[in-house]
């Protein structure tokens, strides 16, 4: 039902767009409330698509006359789908889909669900009430959820202190806002280092010499105006602290150079009064645009009050008098115990006070335009600032920085010389179109972050099966800042909270134990997926009270009240414990940060332990042909064109093949068309192969070639299982298409004239088919009735296979190697001559100091010692080796050769003699391998029976595993 809540979440803000249209094309008399779904410009004009919403839909296939109906939210639910449900059937997936759903209110079953979860939620206090900061749609009127916004998921408030400077003597540009007190405000992230505010920063043009505007504004205190940048404005409006909530007071606009030299009453801070100097560098994105500066703990603020000392130029250019500069100095604020880089490991640590001033020094940065190496002293400087400094100064002097930060921002706020503040940490798009900001409103909130519910989760996701480390982590970083989150709206599709019914709970909170109501969906509903017929059970939404769940999923006595008879609750209830826990939870990477997290939380709140969810695999996006899919770009394809231009099975080919990880998996064009004649091809062996049982070769498989082929299968289906296990989809496709095809293909081929095993090539074909099923189901079910069977393929189990023979596998891997070596002289030896006749010397054992190398490996390999640089530089003082120093030449490079080999096959490098015999190998396939070579003639003897000192000079040495 995932898909569900998608269409559910854009059709708030797709419904103003959709009723304007709709009026004007077909005259349509729905009337509009202008406090809801009241949009600047569609979610396809916020992602600058082309078109509007009309036209969007009429793109889809949506007939024109039924397009004015999409105006209402809920139609959207009772549209898509069923189109839904009629894609994923002809996709080929196997859904129970008595159990389907929709959400939101909707469904009267699914609403008394999710107001019984909260009612539990409420009832162990993971819920309260206040005023909070949220990320907020000024648009849309209410809280801006992740799965309400165009961009900037996972984006939270970023909280602030605004220093409040008052501004001393107005100048010429403010004169109409004489009578009022005048502050600038400057957001901080550190208020426990205003005492060392030299000046104040403001940005006087932009990067290409435009002017920036600041705006004079009125706040929520009489006769108090503020100067600061408009975002910052729109973030105060929301915040209480304008005169009327969501709407800025402007006075005036102000050129940021006409506010340069302005004086300056700064709280905390020696200097009466600082003043405004000119910073290129500021961001009117971020904070205020206004800067408080720090020099002595804030590198960027010691370089650019430097630069302003030191050049007389950059003084005139802006304007800037001495006296606002030349006298002040830094003022210590923080001791540091500051190491250079350059420091040797154990030397201790030099105590200063302006660590700003020491790091510039170190890294050698030459100005405020010195970014990098600004970047690498700020670094050092905040982070030795905050976890190690300690105040020198001010009433919480000797007290640690972490712990008088709170203090001071207290301190400064209690004594009016301050506001709490926030914004968006980053960027945020509501669907609506609109830039969100952070507002503080009354709200709902679930109480995630608490410490005992929290350790609770912890505990539980280490024994969980998340498939890997980079899920792992990314959960662990979410529970490590996850906090209270706004679980209630002011409107829109949802269930109401149920004890304050002016709220709506969004959607990312009415759905984290959904999965549970799976379980009986089937017995409460029927037929739509809205709940609208009611199901075998014959139970009325109504009628399932908080007892009634509780006797369900909690194992509470069987409820009194109630009109339903125990034996129809003990169906649902045997169906939820039959089915729960969830074993295995399939979700997107991006939900880590919150529906996963949140779906761990809850069940921890509401089910015993046991109940807890096992497992958790998450994926990526997909990419189409290496690129975001984009309806803007056109690199976009619906789930109905790739059925009808690949196929399912073709489609699903190439999506098992698109990747694994949690990196985006990319859905080729290419790689669909190749899947296409893949099968097709496959399909065609399969027919050729029924068509000629007859002339195949029967009796047991129990030619060299054929118990090969057998080990292959085995190792493959082996393989196979164990992707399957790890849900690595590509790599089953590697190991149960394309490495089990080739093994075919070489059976095929070795076999020669005496054909292949009929028994053992149609149970390569059945076992084949049976592990791919679950991606090409329909071209499976076709191959396994044209093998006779008489049921479906989906009833048949996974292939018995037994174990792979090792022994089997080293000697396929000998012969591809001796095959691939063989290749590679003879086609070299034809670049100089014609080559038709070729002969291979086997050696049965290594020669006499060959042998004593091995063992002296083997025995240190045994007595658990390493091959490092000093046991090669001390080989040869091995008293075993003493016997063999004529041949040091030779020994060393021998070993150096073994241990490269060790480090590809182990132990098995070390041994005196190979395991099988290697001349009936390459005898038993003397045809094939002179097929593979172009040759005429092939001789395999043995390398102690060549006595021709010529060629015995010439050739390299045979030893056991390596002919020559």
């Amino acid at each position: 039902n995932t898909m569900y809540d998608e269409d559910a979440a854009e059709a708030a803000d797709l419904a103003a767009a959709a009723k304007a249209e709709a009026a004007a094309a077909a005259a349509s008399e729905v009337s509009s409330d202008p406090t809801k779904f009241k949009a600047a410009k569609t979610k396809s004009a916020a992602k600058k698509g082309k078109g509007n919403q009309w036209q969007t839909l009429e793109s889809m296939g949506i007939p024109r006359d039924i397009i004015p109906r999409f105006v209402d939210p809920v139609y959207w639910l009772q549209y898509f789908p069923p189109i839904a449900k009629d894609d994923l059937i002809a996709m080929g997936v196997k859904v129970d889909w008595r159990r389907s759903f929709i959400t939101t209110s909707v469904n009267p079953y699914y609403d008394s669900f999710i107001s019984w979860q909260f009612e539990k939620l409420r009832k162990k206090e993971k819920v309260s009430f206040g005023k909070r900061y949220s990320v907020f749609s000024p648009c849309d009127g209410q809280i801006c959820a992740d799965h309400d916004r165009a961009t900037g998921e996972g984006v939270g408030p970023q909280e602030y202190t605004l220093i409040k400077m008052e501004v001393m003597e107005l100048p010429p540009c403010m004169e109409a806002l004489k009578g009022n007190r005048v502050f600038l405000l400057a957001a901080t992230l550190r208020p426990e280092t205003m005492y060392g505010q030299t000046n104040c920063w403001m940005l006087p043009h932009d990067k290409s010499g435009s002017d920036v505007y600041y705006g004079c504004y009125r706040t929520h205190v009489p006769n108090e105006v503020v100067v600061v940048g408009e975002r910052a404005a729109q973030n105060m409006a929301f915040q209480e602290l304008s005169p009327k909530f969501g709407e800025v007071d402007l006075i005036c606009t102000v050129k940021g150079r006409d506010l340069l030299g302005l004086p300056l009453d700064a709280p905390f801070t020696k200097y009466k009064p600082i003043y405004t100097l000119p910073m290129l560098t500021i961001s009117m994105k971020k904070g205020t645009g206004v800067v408080t500066s720090v020099p002595s703990d804030a590198p960027d603020d010691y370089m650019a009050l430097q630069d302003l000392k030191k050049k007389p130029a950059l003084r005139e250019k802006y304007g800037i008098k001495d006296e606002w500069v030349m006298p002040f100095e830094i003022i210590p604020i923080i001791e540091i115990p500051y190491s250079l880089d350059s420091a040797a490991p154990d030397a201790a640590p030099v105590v200063t006070d302006v660590a700003a001033e020491v790091a510039c020094e170190e890294y050698k940065v030459a100005s405020q335009n010195d970014k990098d190496k600004l970047a690498l002293a700020k670094a050092k400087c905040y982070k030795l600032g905050f976890y190690e400094g300690k105040m020198c100064i001010g009433d919480f002097k000797g007290m640690s920085v972490q712990d008088a930060k709170n203090s001071v921002k207290d301190q400064l706020i209690a004594s009016g010389g301050a506001y709490k503040y926030a914004e968006p940490e980053k960027e945020v798009m509501s669907r609506s179109g609109n830039e969100c900001v952070v507002a503080l409103t009354d709200q709902w909130y679930i109480k995630y972050g608490e410490e005992h519910w929290k350790a609770q989760v912890e505990a539980h996701m280490k024994k969980m099966n998340l498939y890997n480390d980079d899920v792992r982590t990314r959960f662990e970083h979410a529970l490590s800042w996850l906090g209270e989150w706004g679980c209630s709206r002011s409107f829109g599709l949802g269930t109401l909270l149920p004890w304050d019914k002016q709220f709506v709970i969004e959607s990312l909170s009415d759905s984290t134990i959904y999965m549970a109501y799976y379980t009986f969906a089937h017995l409460l509903q029927k037929g739509p997926f809205d709940g609208s017929v009611t199901g075998d059970a014959n139970i009325l939404a109504p009628e399932l009270t908080e007892d009634v769940w509780d006797y369900i999923m909690l194992n509470a006595p069987p409820p009194h009240d109630t009109k339903i008879p125990l034996a129809t609750l003990d169906r649902l209830k045997n169906e939820f414990h039959y089915w729960y826990p969830v074993d295995l939870r399939v979700s997107g990477k991006d939900l880590i940060q919150n529906h996963l997290t949140f779906f761990l939380y809850n069940h921890a709140a509401i089910f015993p332990e046991e109940m807890m969810p096992r497992a958790i695999r998450t994926n990526g996006h997909v990419l189409l042909n290496g690129e975001k899919m984009s309806k803007s770009t056109g690199n976009f394809k619906t789930l109905k064109q790739a059925l009808e231009e690949y196929s399912a099975d073709g489609m699903r080919f190439a999506l098992a093949l698109a990747g694994d990880s949690n990196e985006d998996a990319n859905f080729e064009h290419a790689v669909a068309n190749a899947a296409i004649l893949k099968l097709t091809n496959e399909l065609t062996f399969i027919k050729q192969t029924l068509a000629a049982q007859g002339d195949l070769r029967s009796g047991p498989p129990n030619t060299f070639v054929d118990r090969v082929f057998e080990n292959e299968i085995k190792r493959y289906i082996k393989s196979a299982e164990a992707c399957y296990e790890l849900m690595n989809y590509r790599e089953v496709v590697v190991e149960a298409w394309d490495k089990l095809q080739n093994a075919r293909d070489k059976y095929r081929a070795m076999s020669g004239p005496v054909g292949m095993n009929r028994d053992l090539i149609m149970a390569f074909i059945e076992k084949e088919t049976l592990i791919m099923s679950p991606f090409i189901p329909h071209y499976a079910e076709h191959v396994w009735s044209l093998l006779g069977h008489t049921d479906s393929v989906l009833n048949a189990r996974w292939p018995e296979s037994g174990d792979a023979d090792p022994i089997l596998i080293r000697q396929v891997t000998y012969f591809d190697k001796v095959l691939s070596d063989a290749r590679s002289k003879v086609e070299k030896a034809r670049t100089k001559a014609t080559v038709v006749r070729s002969t291979w010397y086997l050696a049965e054992r290594f020669v006499d100091w060959q042998e004593a190398t091995l063992n002296v490996l083997q025995a240190t390999h045994d007595a658990g010692g390493g091959f490092d640089k000093d046991f090669k530089k001390t080989l040869m003082q091995r008293p075993e080796l003493a016997p063999f120093k004529a041949h040091s030449k030779n020994l060393m490079p021998f070993a150096a050769y073994v241990l490269a080999d060790f480090d590809v096959r182990g132990a098995e490098a070390f041994e005196l003699k190979m395991p099988f015999d290697e001349k009936s190998i390459l005898a038993d396939s003397i045809e094939y391998l002179k097929k593979e070579l172009g040759l005429e003639e092939l001789e395999i003897a043995t390398w102690g029976d060549l006595k021709d000192e010529a060629m015995l000079k010439k050739l390299q040495p045979a030893t056991p595993g390596k002919p020559t």
